[in-house]
């Protein structure tokens, strides 16, 4: 089993610190308890343009596009950025009660058919009842992981290439088609750490995915996917989102996941967490757990930090360490049976670089990747920093302020 390495686009803003997304968009959280700053990169498509020519050029398989209130729309992003690319995938995330079944099936076909196979679909039900009635979906959580159940198994039944019928709580369908299903079929990729989550991954899903939790809590939850799929007669394949902040050394790269802490002022950080502590995803209330809005001890585990947690909701923790540590973290989390590792970091432009430059030719040399074509391979560095950019991270910047 090899590793599949995926990237991030910040279509939120970007910036060199952990507040710079919030600062643009504000992301729930009062903006006059926010600590102005400074670089803040407006999500302009030229920009994200960049991060994903950079992580096409750098070996990763495909980018995570995130969907919500704060964010532009993944569909539309990606659909343009597949024809800035040749051999990126997008994994493009949206949330199914605010979409008709039918309907996200015949946009992925004609995605697929546009970017000649290369989408990926990342199913968010959504644990924030505010957000979620934002765009007028009014069910409790536990009701919108049912829905997302027959969601899916409409989304699959269309796509089978014939008249399909469906008769459920929250959808009935009568003749659903696909026309021209896609080809190849998309995978489906979804995360849910509550009860309510587990059966539908269990019987819907191709890659369940986990933010970063440590190791022995991510054992856990594969082996209580893996249970479950097999008692439903099918297999699943594991996915892990997290952070990184990768560098030549250990010290640099622990240096700069302080001078991220530093940026902090206490306002922001207890702003944010009094924000986050009201979501109802048991996935975001396990991240909060974490760390406990607490700057003492967020080294969790080794090379595992759980800074990021403290102001950013979602995926809130980071591998940091030398190239060689965070590769020998990810050996550790594949060996649990993760297979896909969504990464992002402060820039992501910069950090992509940082990470592919460093840590893939890290993995390569453990025989964990295919070979995936790329111009930097076999490029030596130059006194230690990256190849691209001898004098240290790449400094590219698009048109963010």
């Amino acid at each position: 089993m090899s590793v599949h390495l995926h990237w991030f686009l910040p279509t939120g803003g970007d910036g060199r610190t952990l507040v710079d997304r919030h600062a643009y968009t504000d992301g729930g959280i009062r903006r006059d308890r926010i600590t102005p700053v400074s670089g803040v990169r407006a999500p302009d498509i030229e920009y994200l343009a960049q991060i994903a020519k950079a992580a096409e050029q750098l070996g990763f398989e495909a980018v995570l596009t995130p969907t919500g209130t704060w964010c532009e729309d993944a569909w539309l992003t990606t659909v343009a950025l597949t024809q800035v690319t040749e051999r990126l995938k997008f994994l493009v995330a949206f949330r199914p009660g605010v979409i008709s079944p039918v309907l996200a099936a015949q946009m992925a076909a004609t995605y697929q058919r546009i970017s000649r196979g290369r989408l990926l679909l990342n199913v968010v039900t959504g644990g924030d009842s505010t957000e979620q009635k934002r765009f007028g979906d009014h069910l409790d959580h536990d009701r919108r992981y049912a829905r997302t159940d027959e969601f899916l198994q409409v989304v699959r039944g269309v796509w089978g290439g014939k008249p399909f019928d469906f008769q459920g709580e929250h959808y009935q369908v009568d003749g659903g088609l696909t026309a021209l299903p896609p080809d190849p079929l998309p995978p489906v990729f979804f995360g849910g750490s509550s009860p309510a989550a587990g059966p539908v991954a269990a019987r819907n899903v191709d890659v369940y995915l986990t933010w970063g939790e440590p190791p022995e809590q991510v054992k856990q939850k594969i082996d209580w996917i893996r249970g479950l799929a097999e008692k439903a007669g099918r297999t699943v394949r594991f996915g892990i989102r997290l952070h990184t902040i990768s560098r030549d050394s250990s010290k640099e790269a622990w240096a700069t996941a302080n001078r991220l802490l530093d940026d902090l002022d206490p306002d922001t950080v207890a702003a944010a967490q009094q924000a986050l502590g009201k979501s109802e995803s048991v996935g975001q209330q396990r991240m909060l757990a974490l760390h406990g809005g607490s700057r003492d001890k967020l080294e969790i585990s080794p090379n595992l930090w759980a800074g990021v947690g403290l102001v950013r909701g979602g995926a809130g923790t980071a591998l940091v360490g030398s190239h060689a540590e965070v590769a020998d973290r990810i050996e550790e989390y594949h060996a649990l049976g993760v297979e896909h590792f969504v990464f992002s970091g402060y820039p992501h432009l910069e950090e992509a670089y940082w990470f592919g430059e460093g840590v893939r030719p890290e993995l390569a040399a453990r025989s964990l990747l295919d070979a995936v074509p790329s111009p930097l391979d076999g490029v030596p560095a130059a006194n230690g920093r990256p190849a691209s950019a001898p004098g240290g991270a790449p400094l590219l910047f698009g048109g963010g302020r």
